[in-house]
């Protein structure tokens, strides 16, 4: 098994989840299933179908939350440092055609939200980062085309 790195905050986030879909959504879904179970025959039961498919979706989900806190390597950002980006990191860039600047941090793929500034290690900016200090030029290919950034900052919090 293969270990998935991740921060302490997105561990959180998945723990919570898995409580969310555990002790609320679970046994909602069971109340509605007992439900269109009394409304009969269940071979035309819309409500009853929907409901199991639900029950199949939740279920699935907590598996794989299950797996992937089994599999979690916790790395403390805050207990990083050094000059060259590493998972963890944040880092401000700027886009060296419309001098926009934009921060993101190095997270694990789970915890991933490029419209919070989280990118996964495994993202082509973030690839295209690590190994690299502040006053560094990246040349990043990612889906929309080729993008310019300077390095600015490198923080670890």
């Amino acid at each position: 098994m293969d270990k998935i790195p991740m921060t302490a905050a997105g561990h959180v986030l998945l723990e919570q989840e898995l409580k969310r879909r555990s002790a609320e959504e679970r046994p909602r879904i069971i109340q509605a299933i007992t439900e269109a179970r009394s409304h009969g025959d269940l071979s035309e039961n819309a409500e009853y179908h929907a409901a199991k498919e639900q029950q199949s979706l939740n279920e699935g989900r907590i598996a794989e939350i299950e797996s992937l806190l089994a599999r979690a390597e916790i790395i403390d950002p805050s207990k990083l440092k050094g000059d060259t980006i590493t998972f963890g990191a944040t880092v401000k860039l700027i886009d060296e055609d419309t001098e926009e600047e934009k921060t993101y941090q190095i997270v694990g793929e789970v915890e991933a939200d490029v419209k919070s500034g989280r990118v996964s290690i495994t993202s082509p900016i973030a690839r295209a980062l690590v190994g690299k200090k502040v006053g560094d030029q990246v040349e990043v290919t990612a889906p929309g085309g080729a993008k310019s950034y300077e390095i600015l900052n490198i923080r670890f919090a």
